[in-house]
């Protein structure tokens, strides 16, 4: 039987990844504004590791479950 338990490191992560580029570089990417990241969603999702993490923040953002992603800030996974 698989485990239906999330892997948390994820969200660790998600919590703690910093935007590599553009306007927002340097920023946390749970900071990024909800319509820059429904844009991205949109128009430009990046591929591979970033683009999957941008995902689920848009999956987070648009659902109002961004306090799930706050207590998590300065751990490691």
């Amino acid at each position: 039987m698989e485990n239906a338990l999330p892997d948390p490191t994820i969200l660790i992560e998600l919590a703690n990844t910093k935007m590599p580029y553009g306007k927002y570089a340097d920023r946390v990417l749970v900071d990024l504004p909800e319509p820059y990241v429904v844009w991205l969603a949109n128009n430009a999702m990046p591929k591979g590791r970033l683009g999957e993490q941008l995902q689920l923040l848009y999956e987070i953002k648009v659902n109002g479950l961004e306090g799930l992603l706050k207590p998590l800030r300065g751990r490691t996974p």
